[in-house]
């Protein structure tokens, strides 16, 4: 049996689906929020195909999940009238609510979703390919996330209970919105990370538009009546459609004060042009990355592989922060190739409902092209897919292909392939890895493989000038979340991590007046009336 009759092992027909992990039937959203009303929808859909492949008498067929509504620009310009509404200049009931209020929103809203866990599980499987473990690894982060918000905010909430007194003046200084918020998240992580800047969002007052990816969309369907039933109306508003159509028309609106994407630099770009006032725009950007790996001679080999293969392939390499390029010290190249085939050929492939899968397929349908097509470019530059079936694909599956040696000449030498590609790059020179870094357009992260003190302490001092965040001795990620999350130049904008989302979702404002006889009595009397949500001593706990 060749590889590629291999491969067609692991899809399966329909009655050979684990009863457990089935989608009792086809999910057909024909709803969207707005202004606090789950609306019906009866124009056009876009069909969800799952890459999960069916085996039929006509061959390998994508399975079909359902269909979610594609909006035009009315309801698009009906969502954001509802969310500038809700907010209503920051005199809305959600933007001046007491921080204790929302909280208890929020935490409502959590209780909601929590009852929703199974079904949004395994949507997320069947939506982007994700395994089942991992899976339920992103529903349960995103919990994790929600309650460390929450606990981020009561302590931020309670350092700014207090009252500064500097040179005659007394002043109470807390966080308060920026306004709407137009929120665009990831298809890889489609539930954690659109979670991570969308709760901080709203948490911290805004109102917010929401537009789902379009692969991970009807994941998301299960939580609109939470959304719905846990805040006050116009506060959550979702958005569906093609990005190109109904997105240009808000920006251009002048309306939206926050954008929020995960996604790629040039469309952050593109979206930030049309706004009519750029400078009033705050946005909050995770974009591209090609992080790298530095293995020096010095290195401990059998750790370095380990890592860089949890780095390289971690959800078919679809992360942000994967590795996505791996410079190898020339001495160990030839060991570090021959160990790093061995540990991917060990990996379990399948699909995600497989116990110990670790290569699942992919969910961009354009995706096994594109990345024949950078493998190809490297091959046609001089290089070689050194590991046994690299690069073999069949329908959505492609199996992980380690390419070498790469060069500068190559597209996967610079472009971000967020797929199962582990280009590798040999070097003489730890400075060839420097300036690597200082050429790159990207700068989230790096991972430094070596035990040499001296070597590592000369890479940190440059690399913490490159990127945002050196690793030693493991791959690159995103976690903690109480870490901060953010990037150089075309990686990142803004900061994300529990305590910064807060700070970046929101500005410091204040209340000041000097400090007289009066004034004490005046702003006494408002705090013993609790009559401002704003001016305030209460203690959260």
């Amino acid at each position: 049996m060749n590889f590629e009759d291999q491969l067609r092992t692991i899809f399966v027909a329909e009655h050979e689906i684990p009863e457990a992990f089935r989608l009792e039937g086809e999910l057909h959203q024909r709803e969207y929020l707005s202004n606090g009303a789950l609306h019906p929808w009866a124009g056009d859909v876009h069909t969800v195909v799952s890459p999960v492949c069916i085996k039929g008498p006509d061959g390998l067929k994508p399975k079909v999940i359902g269909t979610y509504p594609l909006c035009d620009e009315k309801e698009a310009m009906e969502a954001l009238d509802a969310a500038v509404a809700a907010y209503d200049n920051g005199r809305g009931e959600w933007p001046t609510m007491s921080v204790a209020g929302r909280i208890s929103h929020v935490e409502k809203f959590t209780n909601r979703i929590l009852e929703k866990k199974n079904e949004v599980v395994k949507l997320l499987m069947w939506e982007i390919g994700k395994s089942y473990a991992d899976s339920v690894k992103e529903f349960d982060r995103t919990v994790e996330y929600i309650y460390a918000t929450i606990d981020a905010l009561k302590d931020l909430d309670r350092q700014s209970s207090r009252f500064s007194i500097e040179q005659g003046i007394v002043a109470q200084i807390r966080r308060s919105p920026l306004g709407v918020v137009l929120c665009m998240g990831p298809f890889n992580y489609p539930l954690n990370e659109t979670f991570t800047t969308l709760i901080p969002a709203l948490i911290m007052g805004n109102t917010l538009l929401f537009k789902p990816p379009k692969h991970g969309t009807l994941l998301h369907y299960p939580l609109l009546e939470a959304f719905r039933d846990c805040f006050p109306k116009g506060v959550v508003n979702t958005i569906y459609g093609r990005g190109n159509k109904i997105i240009p028309g808000l920006m251009k609106s002048g309306k939206i004060n926050v954008l929020t994407l995960i996604g790629s630099s040039k469309v952050a770009n593109e979206l930030k042009k049309l706004h009519p006032k750029i400078n009033r725009l705050r946005a909050i950007l995770g974009l591209d990355a090609k992080n790298a790996a530095i293995i020096t001679a010095k290195a401990d080999l059998k750790l370095a592989v380990q890592e860089s293969v949890l780095g390289s392939l971690s959800f078919n390499g679809q992360r942000c922060t994967a590795l996505k390029i791996i410079f190898i010290h020339a001495s160990l190249a030839d060991e570090f190739l021959k160990q790093l085939s061995e540990a991917v050929a060990g990996l379990k492939y399948g699909m995600p409902w497989v116990d110990g899968v670790a290569l699942t397929p992919l969910p961009e349908p354009q995706k096994p092209a594109y990345l024949k097509a950078c493998i190809d470019d490297a091959v046609a530059h001089g290089a070689k897919v050194v590991n046994e079936h690299g690069g073999t694909a069949l329908a959505s599956f492609v199996y992980p292909a380690i390419v070498y040696p790469v060069n500068k000449d190559m597209k996967l030498y610079t472009e971000e392939q967020f797929g199962p590609v582990i280009p590798v790059v040999p070097f003489h020179d730890l400075e060839e890895t420097i300036e690597y870094l200082i050429e790159s357009t990207h700068g989230q992260q790096v991972s430094i493989f070596s035990n040499d003190e001296e070597e590592v302490a000369a890479l940190i001092d440059p690399l913490v000038n490159q990127v945002s965040r050196v690793n030693i001795n493991c791959q690159c990620q995103r976690g903690p979340d109480v870490f901060p999350f953010t990037g150089r130049k075309d990686s990142a904008e803004g900061t994300l991590s529990v305590v910064d989302a807060l700070r970046s979702f929101s500005i410091r404002s204040l209340v000041a007046t000097k400090l007289n006889d009066s004034n004490k009595q005046l702003i006494n009397e408002i705090i013993d009336s609790n009559s401002s949500n704003f001016l305030s001593t209460k203690f959260i706990f």
